[in-house]
């Protein structure tokens, strides 16, 4: 109720009684954002458990054909039913990596957005108490050096441009890398059986599979930047904003 529209001889609220209600609605504004953020963190552990268990499926059904084929090679003694046996069992192998893959990058993408996003409510907090960025080790922007910073990445530890030399080592040991060259490795495999079963010369067949493993590898490879491109756009938003 504004002033104006008090009775006659009513006073008007005080300053005083404007301070508890300001205060109020702070702290409420804390809680949520703090719900928020415990949302956003529970979000990210079932999306890493995902990851892990998507890669341990992988590796797990890879164990499994090798060791099969393992077993025909010494029944049939590498002879044309191991060979069918190969070409039957190794697609299936193939698949499941790939998909795999695929979706690896998609919960990389939706981790990305989760870390944006606490970083968007880290924004808040300070907002709300900037005397608390000192105590803040992770990132409260949305652009790059921000994310870098809250994942720990190379370069990513201060208000310094990232370094890209570092964080492409870095990709080298991510889980996503590593079930990409397995997965090349077996699709390479598959294409040189194929090739020797063309009735085509070893080294033939061994040049189809080295063609075969840059030729995944550098598929899955934009796919991947393709998809996380919209990381470096005009999607991140810049301190203040």
């Amino acid at each position: 109720m504004t002033t104006e529209h008090l009775p006659p001889g009513q006073p008007g609220p005080s300053k005083e009684s404007a301070v508890p209600e300001d205060a109020a609605r702070r702290a409420l504004r804390v809680t949520l954002l703090t719900t928020e953020h415990w949302s956003l963190l529970a979000t990210r552990s079932l999306s890493w458990n995902e990851s892990f268990a998507r890669a341990g499926m992988f590796l797990t059904v890879l164990t499994g054909a090798v060791v099969a084929l393992a077993l025909v090679a010494q029944a049939t003694n590498f002879g044309s039913a191991f060979t069918i046996f190969a070409l039957l069992l190794l697609p299936v192998v193939f698949f499941v990596g790939s998909s795999t893959l695929v979706r690896l990058n998609e919960i990389n993408q939706e981790d990305l957005q989760w870390v944006r996003g606490m970083n968007r409510l880290r924004r808040a907090y300070l907002e709300i108490d900037p005397g608390i960025e000192p105590y803040l080790i992770t990132g409260w922007t949305e652009d790059v050096v921000g994310v870098l910073r809250t994942f720990g990445a190379p370069g990513g530890s201060g208000l310094q441009a990232p370094s890209i030399r570092g964080n492409i080592m870095h990709a080298f040991v991510t889980t996503p890398m590593m079930i990409l060259i397995v997965n090349c490795v077996v699709g390479a495999v598959l294409v040189g059986l194929v090739v020797a079963q063309l009735g085509m010369t070893m080294e033939l067949a061994a040049i189809a599979a080295v063609a075969a493993f840059v030729l995944i590898f550098t598929a899955f490879a934009a796919y991947g930047y393709r998809k996380a491109s919209f990381f470096t756009g005009s999607g991140s938003r810049q301190p203040g904003e």
